[in-house]
């Protein structure tokens, strides 16, 4: 199993069936636009322009699932994210990351890496995921680990 039998739904509302990054290594995160690593957006913008033409891909995923640090509709998180960083790497609508509502492509990740101590559950803004080229997950980060400290891990997948 992998993580291209996902549909999700991009930030403008279109639905994508995730075989569309097939091939590619992935780093997959959950964000917010007030959050106190709200910043990682600028290194996550960094490597995505380091490694995008070496099949690298970040797939970022909003949700307001903690401390209501992603109050703002789509249009205005994408907005945001253009705006204040420069992001170009795809941007998805907002999504549960945890909890029984968590979207599907949530619930494979946490169970494919579970987090400290065996959790399965996410505990805050930017836990990313790192995948390689056939969409199995390598790692999973907390979100205290800065987008280039995986430089090494992502140039290994490559």
């Amino acid at each position: 199993m992998s993580i291209y039998k996902f549909t999700v739904e991009t930030i403008s509302g279109d639905r994508i069936i995730l075989k569309a990054f097939k091939g590619q290594v992935l780093l997959i995160v959950n964000t917010a636009s007030k959050c106190g690593f709200t910043p990682q957006y600028k290194e996550l913008q960094q490597l995505y322009e380091a490694y995008h033409e070496k099949g690298f891909n970040i797939l970022a995923f909003p949700s307001n699932q903690f401390g209501n640090q992603e109050p703002y509709r789509n249009e205005v998180i994408e907005q945001f994210c253009q705006q204040n960083y420069q992001v170009q790497f795809p941007l998805f609508s907002k999504v549960n990351v945890k909890g029984k509502n968590a979207h599907p492509l949530f619930h494979y990740l946490t169970k494919e890496a579970p987090g400290i101590f065996g959790s399965k559950s996410i505990k805050w803004n930017f836990t990313k995921f790192l995948l390689d080229r056939n969409g199995q997950v390598v790692n999973r980060f907390a979100p205290t680990v800065k987008p280039l400290q995986l430089k090494k891990e992502i140039e290994r997948l490559l």
